[in-house]
């Protein structure tokens, strides 16, 4: 696979990574905020982004999105352990809301 390749599948995936997430805020917005980890400030942003916008912002080299896992072994716990299918998908929620949002900070004075 050649870089330009690469580089034209990053931007595809930008662009339905940011038409997704804006699909999602507008749908239920407290639980889009969650499942994508922005603040209200970055939710405000995304949805204001119209469609040339988002269309400037995928054509960036660099992925959009990020891996939810901030370690290997939250994946190592997700991905080895036997459990009920229903139950893993529950796992995983659990451990990536234990992760901290991005932008969230400590406001107390």
């Amino acid at each position: 696979m050649n870089e330009t390749s690469l580089i034209n599948e990053i931007e595809d995936l930008n662009l339905a990574y940011l038409l997704l997430a804006q699909r999602m805020l507008r749908h239920d917005r407290p639980s889009a905020m969650f499942r994508l980890k922005i603040d209200s400030d970055m939710a405000e942003q995304l949805l204001s982004l119209s469609a040339r916008q988002l269309a400037k912002l995928a054509r960036s080299n660099q992925l959009l999105c990020r891996f939810g896992y901030e370690d290997a072994a939250q994946l190592r716990a997700v991905t080895r352990q036997p459990r009920e299918h229903d139950l893993s998908g529950f796992h995983s929620s659990l451990l990536m809301a234990s992760q901290p949002q991005a932008g969230a900070e400590n406001t107390e004075t």
